[in-house]
């Protein structure tokens, strides 16, 4: 038998490794749902109902998480956030209109604009250039942006960010609906703060429009298993069923949308508890840790709130980027972490995640504080986002004839694809936008700091070709 994917797969699993990346059910089971999957993978037969039109079962299921996030309606999306996203821009915004976005958005967003031929406007977040990390938008600048242009139809904004931030939602939604606009939110790190009353607001009960929530990457549920919620008039909901079909697969995972349903009778008879306990694991974690030389927890500002359950560490003090503290724990310690870049690595934490996971982080890390020389960092590179400008939209460029070229040759020219950093896997490159000297310049600093770049081929940049 040559199954290299179950392979590789199966020595993952045997490796134990602490999990503190996604999905949410870090490896263990509830309510042994893995059990009977050859039994529940099916299709639409009598008694199973059907995603495409709901009337028995999954309707119910899907009721059911309504009332739990006291939305007006909620829908599956077994093709992960990816395509709850597409569905609520566009049908929130037709070909042609306009929409304002978060710069620092899920390339989903953007690929949004090409498949629905939308004009995209950016608006960009603040940058903390004392801890290095991009942080909220300003509801002010978005009053401003729509009192300029009356044609935008709709804003879109991440909710938390990937490290936890959270932009000031509430006032947001004021701004929004104050310009009778609709406000469609990417809640895909935030399915769980709907459960506790100590971690930030949920967009539900913001009062935002729109949600799209990754349920697999922060509660029990399976991979790829997302959430969309319905939560004001504004919405014409029946164009967002229309558009759900669309992006969804015409053979739907039962078990996907099992496990949603698993997750959510979880969080509400057991798990809402298990999570107070879990964030009162992560105060006395913070406390110890904060007594470790060289290793410090970044934990927002008084300025906006913070999801505690992303652990971002930070190691320069003791001469490691954020990657090479990734390695360190994952090769000496067995601990495999969401992510990292040049200054953080993120532990992502979840109900699931237990007080012993938590311990032996701390001990790895107070191992490390030890053995590490003290010799602090100095990173010249640096995440804030140059302003590209747009020569011609997102949609329009995509579908260009295109080439590669140099990089120093590319100056002046009009990139074709995105330039993705990865991680954290943010475009600062749209297709569309002219590459300037310094945007060429902030490329070659991340090549040279051997960051992965998306959208390069060879060190070379697709542009179009005119």
């Amino acid at each position: 038998m040559y199954t290299p994917l179950i392979k590789g797969l199966l020595e993952y699993s045997d490796k134990k490794s602490i999990r503190f990346h996604m999905p949410g059910h870090k490896g263990r089971t509830i309510y042994d749902l893995a059990k009977v999957i050859p039994d529940i993978d099916v299709t639409e037969v009598e008694g199973t109902d059907n995603l495409h039109n709901p009337k028995g079962v999954i309707n119910e299921s899907q009721k059911r998480s309504s009332n739990i996030y006291g939305t007006k309606k909620t829908f599956y999306s077994v093709n992960g956030t990816t395509a709850g996203i597409y569905a609520a821009i566009t049908s929130s915004v037709k070909p042609g209109e306009e929409i304002l976005i978060q710069r620092n958005c899920h390339k989903s967003i953007y690929n949004s604009l090409v498949i629905g031929r939308i004009k995209g406007n950016f608006i960009y977040p603040k940058y903390d250039s004392e801890n290095n990390i991009l942080t909220v938008i300003d509801p002010n600048e978005i009053n401003d942006i729509l009192n300029e242009n009356k044609n935008i139809k709709a804003v879109v904004m991440t909710y938390p960010s990937y490290l936890g931030i959270c932009s000031d939602i509430k006032t947001i939604v004021d701004v929004v609906h104050k310009h009778d606009k609709i406000l469609i939110v990417d809640e895909a790190h935030g399915s769980h703060l709907e459960f506790s009353n100590n971690l930030p607001i949920s967009a539900e009960s913001a009062g935002a429009d729109i949600i799209v929530q990754s349920t697999h990457k922060t509660l029990p549920s399976y991979t790829q298993s997302s959430m969309v919620h319905v939560n004001s008039n504004r919405v014409d909901s029946d164009r967002l069923s229309k558009m759900m079909s669309m992006f969804q697969s015409t053979s739907p995972s039962y078990i996907l949308m099992s496990s949603l349903d698993m997750a959510m009778d979880y969080m509400i008879n057991e798990g809402k508890n298990r999570l107070e306990k879990v964030l009162n694991y992560i105060d006395e974690f913070t406390s110890k840790v904060d007594n470790l030389e060289g290793i410090n927890l970044f934990l927002g500002d008084r300025k906006y709130s913070f999801d505690k359950t992303k652990i971002v560490i930070n190691a320069t003090e003791l001469g490691l980027r954020g990657s090479d503290l990734e390695n360190i724990l994952r090769k000496n310690y067995n601990i495999e972490l969401e992510m990292s870049d040049l200054f953080y690595a993120l532990a992502m934490v979840s109900v699931m995640n237990t007080e012993e996971d938590l311990d032996k982080l701390y001990l790895a890390l107070k191992d490390i504080s030890n053995t590490h020389c003290k010799k602090k960092l100095k990173i010249k590179e640096d995440i804030k986002f140059l302003h590209p400008i747009k020569y011609v939209e997102i949609y329009e460029a995509f579908n260009e004839n295109s080439k590669f070229e140099n990089l120093d040759d590319a100056i002046g020219e009009i990139a074709s694809d995105y330039i993705i950093p990865y991680p954290p896997g943010v475009p600062f490159v749209a297709p569309g936008e002219i590459l300037s000297k310094d945007i060429i310049n902030h490329i070659k600093k991340f090549i040279d700091a051997d960051i992965e770049i998306l959208g390069l081929n060879n060190n070379k940049i697709n542009i179009i070709d005119k």
